[in-house]
């Protein structure tokens, strides 16, 4: 089963890029994280709507087929480290992949997010973009410690 992050951006920061490495290898073969960065649409003159669609399209591209799809968004589920591993441990045995979409500057197209199986929100606090994908890449990591009784989660 595959873990995708499907993250609007392509430019992070290096110690950004280097976190997201080291929390995806780490994951067993049989739960891999992968990271799939997709363009943010240039501004011009384009509205709103117009730049979240063409993203949209982007992200929709991206995601596996048939997979579950988790928008993470600042209005989505507040879930604990052990409510993350339950969810985690209920997706492998669903056997698809998942999908966790970050949206970017603009957030995500509003269809989309109210299109997907699940959202999560990771934090009451606003974070930049590439902090998101390694708090998610850590949690994600923390939630299969837990499910596994792995020593790198400790009660």
């Amino acid at each position: 089963m595959k873990l995708v992050v499907v993250a609007v951006g392509q430019r992070v920061p290096v110690w950004a890029e280097a976190a997201y490495d080291d929390y995806a290898k780490r994951f067993p073969p049989e739960l891999r994280l992968e990271l799939k960065a997709v363009k943010t649409e240039p501004r011009g003159s384009k509205r709103l709507e117009a730049l979240l669609a063409a993203e949209r399209a982007r992200i929709e591209a991206a995601c596996p087929k048939d997979g579950r799809i988790v928008a993470l968004d600042e209005r989505g589920d507040r879930v604990t480290t052990a409510q993350l591993s339950t969810r985690l441990a209920a997706w492998m045995q669903d056997g698809r992949d998942v999908a966790f979409l970050i949206g970017g500057p603009d957030g995500l197209d509003p269809a989309l997010r109210e299109g997907a199986h699940e959202r999560l929100r990771l934090s009451d606090l606003t974070l930049p973009h590439a902090m998101v994908r390694v708090l998610l890449a850590e949690q994600l990591y923390r939630a299969w410690s837990l499910m596994v009784g792995h020593p790198y989660h400790r009660e």
